[in-house]
């Protein structure tokens, strides 16, 4: 029996050093982040499909992530499957969008004055709409996102 006991007693361990204690939820993930609340091209103007759209992150029932779309004229919301950090600080997420039926992925990187940028989004069929933070249409950079106080009016 100690022999046995001897055995198991290094795996125990090494299980508890691999192993979190608790995996985080996919909303503490993008809390933590700091990605919460609503983000725009400028905060100072009201969601428009020419001039900006404004996207928020918000914590809904259950502790699920919801991603909400407000283009001025229309909305959508979509939930977020999952959240993680890469090693170099990129938020990589993957988001069901309901209204097309379609789950997309992309990443998002923090400037240093705070605000974000799409690095890269594609589809599940690993068709880039963005890569390298360029949109590949055109080649043109994404845009910077700057986190609004409240949403705009």
């Amino acid at each position: 029996m100690i022999g046995f006991l001897g055995r198991l007693l290094p795996a125990a361990i090494l299980l508890m050093v691999v192993l979190p204690a608790s995996a985080e939820t996919v909303a503490e993930t993008a809390k933590q982040w700091g990605l919460i609340g609503p983000w725009s091209l400028d905060c100072s103007l009201p969601p428009d499909h020419a001039r900006g759209a404004v996207l928020s992150y918000e914590i809904g029932v259950g502790d699920r992530l919801m991603y909400r779309r407000d283009f001025g004229d229309s909305q959508d919301e979509a939930e977020v499957l999952s959240a993680t950090v890469s090693n170099d600080g990129v938020l990589n997420l993957r988001v069901y969008f309901p209204s097309v039926k379609q789950t997309r992925e992309y990443g998002v990187k923090r400037l240093d004055d705070g605000s974000i940028r799409a690095v890269y989004n594609r589809n599940a069929q690993n068709q880039y709409s963005i890569k390298d933070g360029k949109f590949t249409a055109n080649g043109q950079p994404t845009p910077v996102q700057h986190k609004c106080d409240s949403p705009p009016a």
